[in-house]
């Protein structure tokens, strides 16, 4: 298995990690007293949303990132792209 398979699969696991983290978020409908801070004053931040939203900000810079060295192609070997000069006659 190449380098580049290895983190294909590592994209996906990401990916589909990522996809089950946001599932588990619960709803927050504020609505718009979201937008003056009031939803605030009566209810409590819990310590498993934190980890929950910890988790899934660290998954999407982990699927992001990889994301970016999949699609830029840095883990494979190309060939030289300068066709070679043919040689010049008498």
């Amino acid at each position: 298995m190449t380098l580049t398979g290895i983190v294909e699969i590592l994209w996906a696991v990401s990916g589909l990690g990522l996809v089950i983290l946001v599932l588990l978020h619960s709803p927050k409908g504020d609505g718009l007293g979201g937008l003056g801070g009031q939803a605030q004053l009566f209810t409590s931040t819990k310590s498993a949303e934190v980890t929950l939203n910890r988790l899934t900000w660290a998954l999407t810079a982990v699927f992001m990132g990889l994301t970016v060295v999949l699609s830029a192609g840095w883990l494979t070997a190309a060939p030289p792209t300068v066709p070679p000069v043919p040689p010049v006659s008498p």
